[in-house]
């Protein structure tokens, strides 16, 4: 068969429906290249940049036991941030040019971290809700499509469960605590609610990318979905808690089998998008603080592994010899 693109193409999906996973080195539409750069890459941006808001709590923690758990969970945000640039320059984009992008405002990540971390109450709140919210996601992409994506989710998935974990063990502790303390855990819970809800991107009606991503079975459930899979997921354990979810509409509904809730504020998620939330610029300015003083940290470890390389080379032509 004539190597078409059109044909290319086919043989491609074919590879997708029957769920083999595509590789570096494979065949692949430019359009999906493309469409895994963003995605991968604003994962990764999301992991950094989402460092900032907890970061601004490690010194404040309320115990030397929450400041190594939150020194942990931060440390592992950054890790996961390695993998997947790692899984992003396999599709021949490098981590300088992504760096550039997000640096200069060019490139997206989560519109979650552009709200601030007022109280202690914050950090359970983005534990619970905001990671509750990316594991959703999150554990869909360790079924994508593409091979080294799909690797790194893995472990990324395990870390996010024990983020999730912490921040809802730090909310049911306030919750239980003093009236001023559950008064915290609700005021969190208030303003983080919404904003997590709209992590999951626009609704599938509007959406430019959803369904084609699906097709590639680069995602496996719509946006609208797997909203619904985190309110379902989420309520109970609000109610368990004690605390109110900040929805006047929520409400069972026996015949669908799911909650129904409120209509999210889209006005306020494309304000956020768009750079026009309450810390855009503020994150901006520190991720562009961090990147210029550890400079001098990037260029000592390149020498380093230059002096090791060429080490390793004259060894082996010395063994040769």
């Amino acid at each position: 068969m004539e190597n078409t693109i059109e044909n290319l193409e086919a043989k491609f999906q074919a590879k997708i429906d029957a769920e083999i996973k595509i590789e570096p080195k494979d065949w692949m539409p430019e359009k999906y290249r493309k469409t895994l750069v963003r995605q991968i890459s604003q994962h990764a941006h999301s992991e950094i940049i989402g460092m900032l808001p907890e970061g601004n709590w490690i010194s404040r923690a309320p115990s030397l036991r929450r400041k190594m758990a939150l020194l942990a969970k931060v440390q592992d945000e950054g890790g996961h941030g390695l993998y997947l640039y790692s899984a992003a320059e396999t599709l021949g984009t490098s981590r300088e040019q992504m760096f550039e992008d997000l640096n200069a405002g060019k490139a997206k990540y989560s519109s979650i971290f552009n709200y601030p971390t007022l109280t202690w109450a914050d950090i359970g709140a983005v534990g619970w809700l905001v990671d509750g919210a990316a594991i959703m996601n999150q554990v869909m992409l360790t079924r994508t499509s593409y091979g080294p994506y799909a690797r790194a989710m893995v472990r990324i998935c395990k870390e996010e469960s024990f983020h999730q974990r912490q921040g809802y063990e730090i909310t049911m502790a306030l919750a239980q605590g003093s009236p001023e303390q559950k008064e915290m855990a609700q005021d969190a819970l208030n303003r983080w609610w919404w904003p997590s809800l709209m992590m999951f991107g626009p609704n599938d009606a509007t959406s430019t990318h959803s369904a084609q991503s699906m097709a590639w079975k680069i995602k496996r459930k719509s946006n609208d979905e797997l909203r619904q899979a985190f309110v379902d997921a989420t309520v109970p354990q609000a109610e368990f808690l004690g605390l109110t979810i900040p929805d006047k509409d929520l409400k069972w509904n026996e015949e669908r089998g799911h909650y129904d809730f409120g209509e999210i504020d889209w006005e306020e998620f494309w304000q956020v998008v768009k750079g026009g939330g309450p810390c855009n610029k503020q994150r901006l300015r520190d991720r562009n603080k961090a990147y210029k003083e550890g400079a001098w940290v990037r260029e000592a470890a390149m020498a380093h592994a230059k002096k090791r390389a060429e080490k390793r080379k004259a060894e082996m032509v010395s063994s040769n010899a």
